[in-house]
């Protein structure tokens, strides 16, 4: 154990993603003993069929941490390898949902690091519902994991300020270096004063709202809502699951639109259609046109909207609405 605390916590990782790596080399860096990482099984992908490995697979090799990488949460081999390891508390990041056979093991519990302020926002994709909802502010909590989903006592939080130009991806960024440090924070607070938490029914309001999983077709603009919220929707699934509409047919992603109001010659648009002229491209939405400026063609590289219509050759008058 390293020497540099008398209160140094033997601690076992979960997680995948890089998101979890930060967390995971935070810890590392930590009074605390990072006695095992636990991350998900090594997968093919792409045209190749490669291998792929976790960013914290990675991130553990680099470490000389040991690892695993369980098929199965149950399995008598992985329940056995978390005794030997004989941790202080579970600490998980980005990783699937644990069975109680495993978040029970650790004498101090186990905790997780989610990207909201929770109780709001729980749910697999919390950034982006937040960028989504036009909201200011967001951050990350840690909690004990307990029966059900994002619900345990509260440990922790940090704040973080959304600007009025982030993407989730950007959010995603700030909130990686947040979480990993309130993940030491928070096993500082555990290793010196036992923290119980806070239970989130006592700071229930009413007003919290989901962050479920996203697939593909969420990404799809609704031009139906005003320009400000298609604005705020485009930020919020930028990069994943994308934003998209169609142009003739085909999948025209949007990168960036802009919510600043229409020069008085710019005509009054249904939602969906298009007025362009010298390069700039203006879509109606609910209440007022917003400006096109970063899309994709499908099959082609993301562009601005000016170049994109010095070379395409079809129309463009209409982004599709049909199924609204």
């Amino acid at each position: 154990m390293k020497e540099s605390s008398t209160h140094s916590l033997r601690i076992v990782f979960f997680g995948t993603p890089d998101f979890a790596a930060a967390g995971l080399r935070a810890l590392a860096k930590s009074d605390h003993d990072v006695v095992g990482a636990v991350t998900a099984p090594d997968k093919k992908a792409g045209r190749g069929q490669r291998i792929h490995t976790s960013a914290v697979k990675d991130t553990a090799m680099e470490l000389g941490v040991p690892l695993a990488q369980p098929d199965l949460l149950r399995s008598t081999d992985f329940l056995q390898q978390l005794d030997a390891w004989d941790a202080d508390v579970y600490c998980v990041v980005a990783f699937r949902m644990l069975p109680e056979v495993v978040w029970s093991r650790p004498r101090k519990g186990t905790i997780n690091v989610h990207g909201s302020l929770l109780p709001d926002f729980r749910g697999a994709a919390p950034i982006q519902h937040a960028v989504a909802a036009g909201m200011t502010r967001t951050g990350v909590t840690s909690f004990f994991i307990t029966r059900e989903i994002d619900t345990g006592a509260l440990l922790l939080q940090r704040a973080c300020t959304i600007d009025s130009d982030d993407t989730s991806g950007e959010i995603y960024r700030k909130l990686m270096t947040e979480g990993a440090g309130l993940l030491v924070d928070t096993v500082d607070a555990l290793s010196v004063d036992g923290i119980r938490g806070i239970p989130q029914d006592q700071l229930m309001t009413g007003d919290e709202r989901m962050a479920p999983k996203l697939f593909r077709q969420d990404g799809r603009i609704d031009w139906r809502k005003g320009a400000n919220a298609v604005r705020d929707f485009v930020r919020g699934m930028t990069p994943f699951p994308g934003a998209w509409s169609t142009l003739n047919g085909a999948t025209f992603k949007v990168h960036k639109v802009e919510a600043s109001p229409a020069p008085s010659h710019v005509p009054d648009l249904p939602p969906g259609h298009c007025y362009t002229e010298d390069g700039t491209w203006w879509v109606g939405t609910g209440d007022a046109p917003l400006r096109l400026r970063t899309a994709q063609l499908a099959g082609k590289p993301a562009m601005s909207a000016e170049d994109i219509l010095r070379g395409y050759r079809y129309p463009s008058e209409e982004l599709g609405t049909e199924g609204h």
